[in-house]
């Protein structure tokens, strides 16, 4: 059963010893599905990101934990998440129990060379058309179409999967019921990526104490290697887990989603 509050959505009863952390930033509701099927076998958490700043993100998601997780917590981060928790389990390492990152950007600069014309090489020339166009927009104004970061995500979601999972009959190849935050995009990420650009976003690893997942797919536009890599190098304990056939949500893909759910659980299980 899912209970909705301001920020916290709880799926499952007390106690609610996992959190799962959606990306964007901005892009409120995507970990549902996944907060769901945990819930079967554990209380689960899902803080929606409210405040338009990385600090202010960072603040958020510990008072939410301190108030209503079950301490130390497993956290559970997608995308921008699996950062935000890295980031938060830096910071407060006693609250923290298990980081699994899931489909996480790459942690040093140096990778992101090339992911942009990976998405854009596998949309039609209609669809690449359309997302340069908003990208540009997105980009050089602050204040473009509330819309536009919304369309943008749809067409980067389309290109970013292998595979998905049908939706009533029809391929899904945006993401669905997910409440896009303009605002919030645009005033957290400048801040996360010159984090990552000043080396701080990686060192910070240096100071998280509870081990680490990485879970990945093949067909992610994110290098895998941009998280295994840098992570291998500072973070005491660090596994990482490949997904074949298996794009940058593997919640949604056919071949991977199963084995997916499998390995979440038998790491949560185990870190309880």
């Amino acid at each position: 059963m899912k209970t909705n509050m301001n920020n916290l959505r709880k799926y499952g009863s007390a106690p609610f010893s996992v959190a799962v952390i959606h990306g964007g930033p901005g892009a409120a509701g995507e970990m549902q599905p996944v907060a769901e099927e945990l819930s079967k076998n554990f209380g689960v958490l899902e803080p929606l990101q409210t405040t338009a700043s990385l600090e202010g993100q960072v603040r958020e998601l510990k008072a939410v934990l301190e108030r209503d997780g079950s301490l130390p917590i497993i956290l559970i981060g997608h995308s921008w998440g699996a950062w935000l928790a890295y980031i938060l389990a830096a910071k407060s390492p006693k609250l923290v129990k298990k980081l699994i990152l899931v489909g996480s950007g790459p942690f040093e600069a140096k990778y992101t060379k090339g992911m942009l014309a990976t998405r854009l090489s596998r949309l039609n020339d209609h669809d690449r058309q359309e997302a340069v166009f908003l990208l540009l927009e997105l980009n050089q104004n602050r204040y473009c179409n509330p819309g536009t970061l919304e369309k943008v995500g749809q067409l980067i979601s389309k290109a970013d999967s292998f595979n998905p999972m049908p939706n009533n009959g029809v391929e899904v190849d945006v993401r669905q019921d997910i409440d896009v935050q303009q605002d919030i995009y645009q005033g957290v990420w400048p801040e996360a990526d010159k984090l990552r650009k000043s080396g701080e976003l990686l060192k910070l690893g240096e100071k998280i104490q509870c081990p680490v997942v990485a879970v990945h797919g093949d067909y992610d536009p994110h290098p895998a290697a941009g998280v295994r890599e840098p992570l291998s190098g500072v973070v005491k304990d660090f596994h990482f887990i490949l997904l074949n056939k298996c794009g940058h949500d593997p919640w949604r893909e056919k071949e991977a989603k199963d084995k997916f759910y499998g390995i979440l659980k038998e790491e949560c299980a185990t870190g309880i």
